[in-house]
């Protein structure tokens, strides 16, 4: 168990390393850091860490990089979160205020977390299951077609064609069957609204005319498909080419591009990492070894869509990544989206 100046030592050493992409050795740290001693002292130090298995030197008479174990003591004493400057929480701000609906919002977001921390970005969409259902219409977009719009109270609008098995539609017609189904599904969260449309298929016979019934059916169809669209498990992704970029990833990149395009993996990786208490964590290199990510880290919180519903955000990089600014901005970003949700 390493503690005091051994353990500033190996900050420095993540530090440089980070910056540098270059073994550190104890004269560097010398030169770049106060500690007030020799290099010979700084030297037993390493040798300590090297112990206990914090560092390692990658050749012989290199400097030290830090191990997984040692990223991970590093993050676990991060006394101080490096916060992000008020021009990048201004930015962040007016970014997401700018979004025009819910997938504008997670595209805006997965950018902006890319861009502030150069790594893959990935956000959870929110779960929409208890979202209110706030509009629905239905226009007459030609005699066998109808046009039908969903809006939810996240923001989502969904918009899909009905098409019928003939060219009965009119005005009318039309706008029956909108009032019908809006009694139905209207203030009511998505799950409720599904269960509201299937009653009406079920009692189909009951209030629509023999020759309507199969016209009716297709538009109900269309709607429970919109509703349902809306429960499925989404995430956007932003910043994949920052894995290429020359010494960022030197790890099995194969695999985390699948991972990446996998998204069942990374939603369940997310997923046990994030937990409703709004706080970050970190999952290091050969913790990740079960989703096929042993040469990649990643840093995720979550963020509140509707103010109990609770969905994730994160970053994916290599293990030698800027954890405190990485933490800051994932932490700043979900609070700003769930700040941005709140709002719409």
């Amino acid at each position: 168990m390493v503690s005091g100046r051994s353990l500033d030592v190996l900050h420095a050493i993540v530090s440089d390393y980070v910056s540098s992409n270059e073994p550190v050795g104890s004269k560097s740290i010398v030169a770049r850091h106060q500690f007030g001693v020799s290099a010979a002292t700084i030297r037993n130090d390493m040798a300590l860490l090297e112990e206990e298995e914090l560092i390692a030197a990658p050749h012989t008479s290199s400097g030290r990089v830090p191990t997984d174990k040692g990223y991970r003591t590093y993050v676990d004493t991060l006394a101080r979160i490096r916060p992000l400057s008020q021009a990048q929480r201004a930015a962040i701000e007016v970014f997401l205020q700018e979004s025009r609906d819910l997938d504008d919002v997670m595209v805006r977001t997965v950018r902006l977390l890319a861009q502030l921390t150069n790594q893959v970005a990935v956000v959870q969409y929110p779960s929409l299951r208890k979202t209110t259902v706030r509009h629905i219409d239905l226009v007459a977009v030609g005699e066998d077609r109808v046009l039908c719009v969903l809006i939810l109270g996240s923001g989502v609008v969904e918009q899909q064609i009905a098409r019928l098995p003939a060219e009965q539609v009119t005005e009318a017609w039309v706008h029956g069957l909108r009032q019908r189904i809006a009694g139905s599904i209207v203030g009511s969260d998505v799950e409720s609204a599904v269960s509201g449309v299937q009653s009406l298929v079920e009692t189909l016979d009951d209030w629509a005319a023999p020759d309507e019934s199969e016209l009716v059916r297709r538009v109900l169809d269309v709607v429970i498909d919109q509703l349902r669209a809306n429960r499925t498990d989404r995430i956007a992704i932003a910043g994949a080419a920052n894995l290429s970029r020359p010494g960022e990833f030197t790890g099995d990149l194969h695999s985390v591009l699948e991972a990446i395009e996998e998204q069942v993996t990374l939603l369940k990786l997310f997923g046990e990492l994030a937990h409703g208490d709004g706080d970050v964590a970190a999952s290091i290199g050969r913790e990740n070894a079960p989703y096929g990510l042993s040469a990649a880290a990643v840093i995720a919180s979550s963020y509140e869509s509707d103010g109990e519903s609770i969905s994730r955000l994160g970053v994916l990089g290599p293990t030698r990544m800027d954890y405190a600014g990485n933490i800051a901005a994932v932490r700043a970003v979900a609070r700003y989206l769930s700040r941005a949700l709140g709002d719409e």
